[in-house]
């Protein structure tokens, strides 16, 4: 039996001391900041980006280069057969694509999975593919059943506030200007790779409770045979917003006591950087079993 190796990127939430307990491997995710290039998780900490971000540092994402990219890959396969590469949803970056054209020169050993995934849902796909490895499937059945089953998730954030959305441009700044002056929180939604405006509202409450009855909506409907069968799961995001997370998943298991939680986390610095701190997100995702 081939030995097979799970792959991501940072945009999963999944940190470099989690990756080595677990047995996945992560690709740090690259920042420029100013005129100095920085790595998710290697050189930038939560902490440290925050502070650059309050202080209105000049912040631009990027792609992982090729020769990391290739690097990284070589270096997984000194040991493994197979690697399954779960990179950030191709509806949200190039990167996925990227990924994908630089697999073929690897000759059937890396498979690269468009999950259209971010965050905590494409850490969820992660944890499923340890379980289809556990369960003796190969590296193409797993690509092909996670790909199957990927819009078997959803995601809803709270934007604390508009400027670093009209910063990269998704709102204008008369927009911005007018939400921030009423306060507005607007809340948007990830539905197979793609970001987009759900509601706006005018507080944190409200946000909370548009959140809870969207993603109630979607275990109602969607995803209720999975709900029976007791395969979805429920988890959180948050940038810079511990108490406030700690309150919304109080809140959320007093709404929704029957669905487990597994992941409560910080939001990747890639997502973190547009939407900017005092965001709040939930999300569930079918795990497969």
């Amino acid at each position: 039996m081939k030995k097979i190796a799970v792959a991501t990127d940072s945009n999963s939430g999944i940190t470099q001391e989690e990756a080595k307990k677990s047995g996945v491997f992560v690709l740090p995710m690259p920042f420029t900041i100013g005129d100095q290039d920085y790595f998710e998780d290697i050189n930038l900490t939560q902490k440290e980006f925050y502070e650059k971000l309050k202080l209105g540092d000049d912040i631009h994402t990027s792609q992982p280069s090729v020769g990391s990219l290739v690097e990284f890959w070589e270096n997984i396969l000194k040991d493994y057969d197979e690697v399954v590469y779960i990179p950030m949803s191709s509806g949200l970056s190039q990167s996925c694509e990227s990924a994908k054209n630089f697999a073929r020169e690897f000759e059937g050993k890396v498979f690269v999975v468009d999950n259209q995934r971010i965050s905590v849902t494409q850490k969820g796909t992660v944890y499923n593919a340890l379980e289809l490895i556990k369960k003796g499937k190969s590296a193409s059945e797993i690509q092909k059943i996670l790909e199957d089953t990927r819009f078997d998730s959803s995601i809803y954030i709270m934007v604390n506030t508009l400027k670093y959305l009209k910063k990269g441009g998704r709102v204008t700044a008369a927009g911005a200007a007018i939400g921030t002056l009423l306060n507005i929180k607007p809340v948007l939604q990830i539905q197979g790779g793609k970001l987009d405006a759900y509601a706006k509202v005018l507080s944190v409450k409200q946000a909370c409770q548009t959140m809870i009855r969207a993603i109630k909506k979607d275990l109602d409907t969607r995803f209720s045979e999975y709900v029976k069968n007791g395969e979805m799961a429920l988890c959180f995001a948050h940038t810079d917003n511990e108490e406030g997370i700690s309150k919304f998943v109080e809140e959320v298991r007093q709404a929704i006591p029957d669905v487990k939680i597994t992941y409560v986390d910080p939001l990747s610095l890639s997502v973190s950087c547009h939407i900017g701190p005092g965001a709040l997100a939930i999300a569930c995702y079918r795990e497969i079993k």
